[in-house]
């Protein structure tokens, strides 16, 4: 862990428990706290898994413990090898390791079918024959008791079931294995739930080896216990299954007895976090892939400019709590703000740019400033900056007619200071054909080097930034907003993709850069004066075509 990244998890309910069990009398008294992250690898991980990644590896941190990574992977549906590569590629962005503790939870396909079996030889699972419509019908509701005709069945007949099913003699659906709690159960999750269920499809570690997968409330508990977990961290639906965990861990001969304990998801508003709606986003072509910056992917958070302690702090700050709630996109900006307002060097950079020629600055002369990298961090020094007759600057900088209370550019308009160099004083503009202007015209104070004027008369216009015509380098700067117009795109009967936001991202191809931008390179990340947050685009940036992704604006609209 370097140091810059560790942040300390302030206590929350999960630690007094884990101080309970750790404690003299405590049920792992004199043991090592193991906590996992146990993704299914369907999917890339997005804001919301950042949060079980801090729980769980910041937990074990905080105890001097154990983080195993586990692949999820007893759904062969949408499991590829292309998202355990990514899965282990964030987490270790976000600073965690889990040592050579990297596992995959079809590598106990073997101990959970012996298991299953163990529970069909003591009584305690049977092999069902219901369809799933009947399943649904056999389900009764809170008065009424769940049902199966196959619940007395023989455990020999079982066995024998069960070991065919593994030989692959059924087809999808025709039989599932279930264990034998108690149909009257008041939680639905113990009224003898499917532990296994046929699936001929083939498994990306696997291969044809199994057509029978066991369900996760099964397969979950045992990873564990093999894995010697103590505290098996999951998020707040995971409650009600909790009877069935201990239930397995019970009936099973498995050499650990974990501990679950729940907490409550992270929802963030005008984001969806759904894998199989991500996936959509990508699979329907409405987003460019899972690492499009406007995805809430950890991908596409790290390719829009946002950085690991960033997102580690607003993970701390967000707290750990039983209590569900939906934390404003905006406080994750504002964590990023904070951030990149103490590291990120400054540049300018003129994204509408329009032509300024200083019309008493001699043709064909050139002169340098020194302008501070960092006003924050005086040991980041100062750079070189080249100024001549002809410069750009924002378009929005000039107004023929002014309207109350601009301070900018217009003609006999104030004085105004070019950031680091000279005050300037707007003569006029030149327009084309049709009446557009195209070059705004001034004059400089030669007395001014610097942007302090020698007699000390009070400058009434404001701070403008610039690059110079000369050595300017052109860029494209990609402009991001929320993907979705809807702050709860996910909520009640709405269509998700009926909430997409048209306006989440706009393109400038005409970009102007100072010279020091022109050999970039991603994951850097500048502050444009007076623009915002920018980064160079790891997927599309080049020397031979600069791409700056906005991370975020300078406006901080969160409040505390």
């Amino acid at each position: 862990m370097t140091e810059e990244l560790n942040t300390t998890m302030t206590q929350n309910f999960i630690h007094d428990f884990i101080d309970e069990d750790i404690a003299q009398g405590g049920q792992f008294q004199g043991m090592t706290v193991h906590t996992r992250f146990p993704p299914e690898p369907n999917g890339y991980l997005h804001i919301g898994h950042a949060k079980a990644i801090f729980i769980d590896f910041g937990t074990a941190e905080k105890y001097g413990g154990l983080c195993n990574l586990r692949m999820d992977d007893t759904n062969p549906t949408k499991e590829d090898v292309e998202y355990v590569e990514a899965i282990q590629e964030d987490i270790h962005w976000l600073g965690y390791d889990w040592g050579d503790r990297f596992y995959y939870a079809s590598d106990y396909f073997e101990k959970m079918y012996d298991c299953a079996v163990e529970l069909i030889k003591k009584g305690l699972a049977y092999v069902c024959e219901l369809t799933p419509e009947q399943f649904k019908e056999y389900r009764g509701d809170v008065n009424t008791p769940a049902r199966s005709p196959w619940r007395d069945r023989p455990v020999e007949e079982s066995l024998d079931l069960f070991a065919r099913m593994r030989a692959g003699e059924f087809e999808n659906g025709r039989m599932t294995l279930r264990a034998k709690i108690d149909l009257a159960s008041g939680n639905f999750n113990m009224r003898d739930p499917v532990i296994y269920r046929i699936n001929h499809m083939r498994h990306h570690r696997q291969g044809d080896k199994w057509c029978i997968y066991p369900m996760y409330d099964f397969a979950h508990p045992i990873e564990d216990a093999l894995e010697g977990i103590t505290h098996s961290l999951c998020s707040l639906e995971f409650e009600d299954h909790r009877p069935l965990y201990d239930w397995v861990i019970e009936h099973c001969d498995l050499p650990a007895k974990p501990r679950q304990i729940e907490f409550a998801r992270l929802g963030i508003n005008y984001t969806v976090m759904s894998k199989r709606k991500l996936r959509q986003l990508v699979e329907e072509g409405r987003v460019s892939g899972w690492d499009d910056p406007r995805m809430p992917t950890l991908c596409g958070l790290r390719r829009r400019g946002y950085t690991p302690r960033s997102i580690r702090n607003f993970s701390e700050r967000n707290g750990v709590s039983k209590a569900a709630s939906t934390v404003e996109f905006a406080f994750l900006e504002h964590c990023l703000r904070e951030d990149l307002n103490e590291v990120a060097l400054r540049r300018m950079a003129v994204l509408r740019p329009i032509k300024l020629t200083v019309t008493n600055y001699p043709e064909g002369q050139s002169e340098t400033f020194a302008v501070e990298n960092n006003p924050s961090r005086p040991e980041d020094g100062t750079r070189e900056v080249s100024f001549s007759r002809h410069l750009y600057i924002e378009a929005e900088d000039f107004l023929e007619t002014p309207v109350p209370k601009y301070k900018r550019l217009y003609p006999e308009g104030p004085e105004c200071r070019l950031k680091g160099a000279y005050l300037i004083k707007c003569t006029g503009c030149v327009k084309d054909e049709n009446g557009n202007v195209v070059e705004v015209l001034c004059e400089y104070d030669p007395n001014s080097r610097g942007g302090d004027p020698a007699d000390g008369r009070k400058v009434k216009g404001a701070t403008i930034h610039w690059v110079d015509a000369a050595t300017a380098v052109d860029a494209e700067i990609r402009l991001y907003d929320n993907l979705f117009s809807d702050a709860d795109p996910d909520a009640g009967d709405k269509n998700f993709l009926d909430c997409l936001n048209p306006n989440s991202l706009e393109v400038l191809s005409g970009a102007k850069v100072e010279a020091s931008l022109a050999h970039a390179a991603a994951p850097a990340s500048f502050q444009f004066l007076r623009q915002g947050y920018f980064c160079v685009d790891s997927k599309d940036s080049s020397p031979d075509h600069l791409v700056f992704n906005r991370s975020v604006s300078l406006k901080d609209s969160f409040k505390f």
